[in-house]
This record gives C-alpha cells, sequence and structure tokens, in this order.
C-alpha cells in the first residue's frame, strides 16, 4: 500500500462526495501529472476502480430508494457497451503493429475533460429547468412518459447516448459521471434527479468493468494503486456526502470546471 496514493483516493473521494462530479474527471489527471503514470495504465485502474466504487452506490440507490430504471440501464448498456468492445478491439490493434496508443488516449482524455468542465456547467442550468417543470416521482416515472422525445426517438438517443459514452469511457475513464447524468438530465427532463443519478450510476457499472477488464487484458493496471485508492477513496466519498450539505455547491462547481477546463486543454495540447 502506498500512503501517498491512499491519500489522493481519500481527497478525490471526499470531492466527488461533496460535488457529485465523476472521479474520473479528478483521480486520472492526478495519477498522471502527479505520479507520473501513463495515461493508459491511469485509465485502466480507475476504470476497475470507479467499478468497484460505483457498485456500492447502485445499491444505496435501488436498495435504500429504489431510484434505478432498468429499462434504460438496458437502452443505454446496448449502445455503450458493443461500443466500449470495439474501442478495445481497436486499441489492441493499434498496440499489435507497434503503433503508440499513449496519444490516442491523452487526447481523448483531455477532450473529455473539456466536455466535463462544460457539463458541470450546462448541469446547474438543466436542474433550475428541472425544478420548473412538471417532476414525475420516481414509482411513476419510466422512459415513455418522462422523455423528451416521442418513445421510438427517446430508445434511439438513449442507445446513441450510451456509443458515445462507451468510447469516451474506454478511452479516457472520464464521462460515466458528469457527462451521463447530464446527458440524462436532458433526454429525460421529468424524472427526478435522484432516479437520473441512481440510473446512471447503474449503467456505468458494466461499462466501467468492460472497460476496466479490457485495460487489464492490455496490461494497464496497477494492483497497488488500486488497492491504496480504494483504501482512501472509500471513507472519503462516506465524509464528502456528509459534507455536501455545508459546503456551498455554487461555489465549488466553478472552480472544479475551471480546474478541468485547464488540465483538458494541456492533455489536448500535449
Amino acid at each position: 500500500m502506498n500512503l501517498m496514493y491512499t491519500a489522493s483516493g481519500f481527497v478525490v473521494g471526499m470531492l466527488v462526495g461533496v460535488t457529485g462530479v465523476g472521479g474520473g474527471s479528478l483521480m486520472t489527471p492526478l495519477l498522471v501529472f502527479l505520479f507520473g503514470f501513463k495515461p493508459a495504465v491511469a485509465v485502466g485502474t480507475d476504470l476497475l476502480y470507479a467499478s468497484i466504487t460505483k457498485t456500492a452506490g447502485v445499491f444505496v440507490h435501488h436498495g435504500k430508494h429504489g431510484s434505478v430504471d432498468w429499462k434504460i440501464v438496458g437502452w443505454l448498456a446496448l449502445g455503450s457497451l458493443p461500443f466500449a468492445g470495439i474501442t478495445l478491439y481497436v486499441l489492441r490493434n493499434l498496440m499489435a503493429v507497434g503503433k503508440e496508443v499513449t496519444g490516442a488516449i491523452t487526447f481523448t482524455l483531455g477532450v473529455a475533460l473539456l466536455l466535463t468542465a462544460f457539463a458541470l456547467l450546462v448541469r446547474s442550468i438543466l436542474l433550475r429547468k428541472a425544478a420548473k417543470a412538471q417532476l414525475l416521482d420516481d414509482d411513476h416515472s419510466n422512459q415513455e412518459n418522462s422523455g423528451r422525445f416521442s418513445p421510438r426517438w427517446e430508445k434511439v438517443a438513449t442507445i446513441v447516448t450510451g456509443a458515445v459514452l462507451g468510447v469516451l469511457v474506454t478511452l479516457s475513464s472520464v464521462g460515466a459521471g458528469a457527462l451521463g447524468t447530464v446527458a440524462l438530465l436532458f433526454l429525460y427532463p421529468r424524472m427526478t434527479t435522484l432516479k437520473i443519478v441512481g440510473t446512471d450510476l447503474a449503467h456505468a457499472i458494466p461499462l466501467t468493468a468492460v472497460a476496466g477488464l479490457g485495460h487489464l487484458s492490455l496490461g494497464n493496471f496497477d494492483l497497488d494503486l488500486l488497492i491504496s485508492l480504494l483504501l482512501g477513496s472509500v471513507p472519503g466519498i462516506w465524509i464528502g456526502s456528509h459534507l455536501s450539505a455545508k459546503i456551498p455547491e455554487y461555489f465549488l462547481r466553478p472552480v472544479l470546471a475551471t480546474l478541468l477546463l485547464v488540465i483538458g486543454v494541456k492533455f489536448v495540447l500535449q
């Protein structure tokens, strides 16, 4: 166990608990810039870390609150899992022919961070609009009655959203949290925020697990790092979730968005 990794996991976990920002958007850049990990190893390890931590979150959301729409999870997964597999296949072939995949992963990570920074700013606008809308409670909302489009096009839009997330998450480990939530807020404006978050978490588990295991098969993984991060992040998320009511979100989100914007630009320009 590395205490520095554990401390970093604790800090990131606490920020995730306070702000709800996906851990990948914070953890992966930290591993690359502060600890000098190769982007591919940082992404692969973070994906497995995310699949474990998000599993606990889903048990809370579905078991305690019943706030997961499994139909929407299924439509998202119909797009994300095949495209995650295709992305991994492309990465494996690039490695097989001797081409460098670090550049592709680094660039995609930068783009994903820029999108996440934008999503953090847009999220508050969507939440304000949702508060004014006639929301359906968790027991009665579903894909058919809470969507923005007709049921047929709603399914297509959800599958396409899943496909985009599948590529982004597999290449960068970023997107399953902030981007997924914002996409669902847009697609399902009459669904409660609690159900949106629970559904996004439930979809993130198979996606991060498939992408993480794929990176594991490519050798992009560090076991000591994974254990150290988990030891720090689990108590960090617990403390952060309790502090979230006391720390003004309207202050933290713009600060985090600016930070991610700067880091994203740095990755894209490398």
